[in-house]
């Protein structure tokens, strides 16, 4: 089903969709579906800035002394796996 909206478009917008439009013999509605089709799949996608922002992060964190021993961590880890094993039960006081 379509549904008809009404759009303001820059110049520049409207000169590259009549040209996009031209190019592909496509209706220029039809392009613009596509297009809202393809910015949507990578709108969830990082942009190249934020991807070095969080690389450089990342890189930050990584140089950091440890804050815990390695012993600390094998201990944390063999709880983890221990109650993973045992399964979780609900407390009797919860319900």
């Amino acid at each position: 089903m379509a549904v008809k909206i009404t759009a303001t478009l820059d110049e520049a917008s409207v000169a590259a969709l009549n040209r996009i439009a031209a190019r592909l013999r496509k209706p220029k509605s039809q392009v613009l579906r596509e297009a809202i089709r393809e910015y949507d799949a990578k709108s969830d996608r990082l942009s190249e800035s934020e991807r070095h922002r969080m690389l450089k992060l990342l890189g930050d964190y990584m140089k950091k002394p440890p804050t815990r021993t390695d012993a600390e961590v094998d201990r944390e880890l063999r709880e983890m796996r221990q109650s993973r094993r045992r399964g979780w039960t609900r407390p009797s006081d919860v319900r």
